[in-house]
């Protein structure tokens, strides 16, 4: 993700040490995937959709399994995949049907700060399972807040792993069903700028008709957790090593559902293969 070299390498998490891949055979296959650029109206898990512009690129579900796998990620499926093409960032989206989330719980950083430090032990026992270095918490980049009008629970972490200091950014976006899980995959070097045109290409997303958070009605499945148990247990944890490193996202603790990998060089790769297009 930084910007100066072209090479790089994918980290997997099956133990086995990581592997030089072939830089072109890389590129022709994510270059051939069935990149939607903008401007265009996308679907979201047929639960959304998100208006993109002429410097965003989407892939559906099928597509964003290829690209994960190709970008050393696991493959699952349930996401979908909006990459920028002019800044350093992709992102991934994926919805979890826990039901309606209530929004009327008090948000306390400091006490949500040190539950997650009191969980550090059984979140590394699960990342070293996977083969993953060790994370620690560092503290708050941006405190968890919850905006009533928009209904977004948003948060931002930094963490240490291997004596580098790397940051996290995670959005939930409150529907009347469950959520979805937004996840940003940035450059440290351009966090905050990243972040910035991130919520600016969010501002396209809207839950389809019915799926609304402000339709909620009596009778409608309440998920068994508040907004705290989704930072918590949500929040995504990020590994750096020999320069990569990675977002994992889950929902909760025991969830480590995909590693977003972003190595030096991807994102100026990533945009040439736009410019070449």
């Amino acid at each position: 993700m930084r910007l100066i070299f072209l090479i790089f390498v994918f980290c997997f998490t099956s133990g086995v040490a990581s592997a030089a891949v072939n830089l072109d055979e890389a590129a022709n296959a994510i270059r051939v995937l069935d990149w939607h650029v903008g401007p265009q109206t996308e679907d979201v898990a047929s639960k959304a959709t998100l208006n993109t512009d002429s410097t965003l690129a989407f892939l559906d579900e099928g597509n964003s399994k290829r690209f994960l796998e190709l970008t050393g990620n696991i493959p699952e499926s349930g996401n979908f995949v909006l990459l920028s093409t002019q800044h350093n960032w992709w992102a991934t989206f994926s919805f979890n049907p826990l039901g309606y989330v209530k929004d009327d719980e008090k948000i306390d950083p400091d006490a949500l700060l040190q539950q997650l430090k009191d969980n550090e032990a059984a979140a590394n026992e699960e990342r070293k399972r996977l083969g993953i270095p060790p994370l620690h918490t560092e503290g708050w980049y941006v405190p968890p807040h919850y905006d009533v009008e928009s209904n977004r629970l948003e948060w931002g972490l930094k963490l240490r792993s291997e004596g580098q200091v790397v940051l996290n950014y995670t959005i939930r976006l409150l529907g009347r069903t469950g959520v979805m899980n937004a996840t940003l995959v940035s450059n440290p070097e351009t966090f905050d700028a990243d972040v910035r045109t991130f919520k600016a290409a969010l501002l396209g997303f809207e839950f389809n008709s019915g799926e609304r958070y402000a339709e909620f009605k009596q009778g409608d499945r309440v998920a068994e957790f508040g907004l705290a148990a989704h930072i918590a247990g949500g929040a995504a944890a990020v590994a750096t090593k020999k320069g990569f490193w990675a977002v994992i996202a889950g929902f909760f603790a025991a969830a480590w559902k995909f590693i977003a990998v972003a190595v030096v060089g991807l994102f100026a790769w990533l945009r040439s293969l736009f410019k070449s297009k």
